[in-house]
């Protein structure tokens, strides 16, 4: 296998396919910690050319963590569909980004040859595109989901309510969540981040969202985002629950750090599916994020892009619901400004995508980030208009309790009119129903939480 390229008269030699994808990859802070980044844009160039020679046969047969080391690993390469990857093989990684963005393929031909991939052909085309290329590949690509509603048809944009409070005061939840629907926010998911990580704490929160969705006929779905086994905990214990939540990773030792493992994840999936509240059959919420490897030293010399396409990898295992990236909670230390959020971002909804599940993003920063609301909103934009499937909605953007910026409430309304997007169909027509939603916008009644207060 050719590693090396001659690039303006310098000889540009790697080590192995790790190294080529790592110094192929935009820059990323999280890499040059990590000590994997390119040094120059010219060894990057050259890293990229030497990529873009490679044949997905040679990056299968070279998976960023070896078979016997790692159950991800395991897991991306038995659910290959071995025809479909016959067939596709020998293409070039350049090959495949032309087929890619061609204007003869269509969505249905990616989502066949998706089962054919594993993640780090997924990372690898991603490395040689622009962000053009991915916004208008993912725009081509229509994944659905189901559990009480159906998310990601093509026209439509979801939100999960995300009422976070920070001392899990059932009080203000409640206000906080008749008002994010009441500006058109939950048709993803009414999901909150708990303080307390106890199965009562949890359980007295999913009563709460359950008695909202019965009371007012909400077609949607209901999760606090506690760890798994929490979760499960209270559904034993007889609380409601549409889906089990879990932030995942993209190798075994991360996801040990994170409290999991693929039995785990099948039985909570079990678990739901018997006693849980929701119709199904997908039944799993997903969250990820560029850096989570690095943070827990489960890296294994890999650079971020390719570790969260293999947690898509993953996640695709086991049909889920939901999934999104927090892409800018990590913090400066894996993606330093606004630049490299807005790349990441793109990355990750194509590359969810293309893995073939209902991608959504959490577009978003910390304070401590060399970005703002603006570089935000700008994200979010080119994120709908590449048909992501959902954002989180919060108060004002600002979650009091996480410490952290996003779109908020606000934020749903005007990037639907804008795009000319709606809302999940279930969803859309019980807005109709309750009067806060007319001919296809808001209706003068939207943002007043009162009409839920009886």
């Amino acid at each position: 296998m050719r590693l090396k390229t001659k690039l303006f008269g310098t000889l540009y030699a790697f080590n192995d396919v790790n190294d080529v994808m790592a110094k192929a990859n935009e820059e990323k802070s999280g890499d040059q910690l990590a000590g994997v980044a390119a040094t120059s844009v010219t060894e990057m160039i050259a890293a990229k050319e030497v990529l873009s020679n490679l044949t997905l046969g040679d990056l299968r047969n070279n998976p960023a963590v070896p078979y016997e080391e790692d159950e991800v690993t395991r897991i991306i390469q038995d659910q290959v569909n071995e025809r479909i990857y016959d067939t596709i093989k020998n293409w070039t990684m350049a090959e495949f980004r032309e087929w890619l963005l061609s204007n003869d393929t269509g969505g249905s031909d990616i989502r066949r040859i998706s089962r054919g991939l594993t993640s780090e052909m997924v990372a690898g085309v991603a490395k040689l595109m622009s962000n053009l290329d991915l916004v208008y590949a993912a725009k081509k690509i229509e994944v659905t989901a189901h559990c009480n509603t159906t998310i990601g048809e093509k026209g439509t944009l979801g939100f999960r309510l995300q009422p976070n409070h920070t001392t899990d005061d059932l009080d203000g939840i409640r206000i906080s969540t008749f008002e994010g629907l009441s500006y058109g926010v939950g048709d993803a998911v009414i999901g909150l981040n708990p303080v307390n990580d106890t199965a009562d704490s949890v359980s007295a929160i999913l009563r709460l969202f359950q008695d909202i969705k019965e009371t007012h006929d909400i077609p949607t779905q209901i999760c606090v985002l506690a760890h798994m086994t929490t979760q499960m905990e209270a559904i034993r214990k007889g609380a409601p629950a549409d889906l089990i939540f879990q932030s995942i990773a993209g190798s075994e030792k991360g996801n040990t750090a994170f409290g999991l493992d693929a039995k785990l994840v099948a039985e909570a999936r079990d678990l739901v599916l018997k006693e849980g509240t929701s119709i199904g059959p997908n039944v799993l919420y997903f969250e990820t994020g560029q850096g989570s490897e690095l943070s827990s030293e489960a890296h294994h010399g890999v650079d971020q892009v390719t570790m969260e396409a293999r947690c898509y990898g993953f996640a695709k295992h086991f049909s889920p619901f939901l999934v999104n990236t927090v892409v800018g909670f990590i913090g400066p230390e894996y993606l330093y400004d606004s630049k490299q959020v807005i790349r990441a971002g793109l990355e990750d909804h194509f590359m969810g995508k293309l893995s073939g599940l209902p991608m959504g993003v959490d577009a978003c920063y910390t304070n401590h980030m060399k970005a703002d609301q603006n570089d935000i909103e700008n994200l979010a934009v080119l994120l709908a208009a590449a048909g992501c499937t959902y954002f989180m909605g919060i108060p004002q953007g600002d979650d009091i309790m996480l410490n952290y910026q996003c779109t908020g409430y606000h934020d749903a309304s005007t990037l639907r009119e804008t795009l000319n997007l709606n809302p999940a169909r279930e969803f859309a027509a019980w807005l109709e129903k309750t009067g806060l939603r007319e001919n296809g916008r808001l209706s003068s009644r939207a943002g007043d939480a009162s009409i839920f207060i009886k």
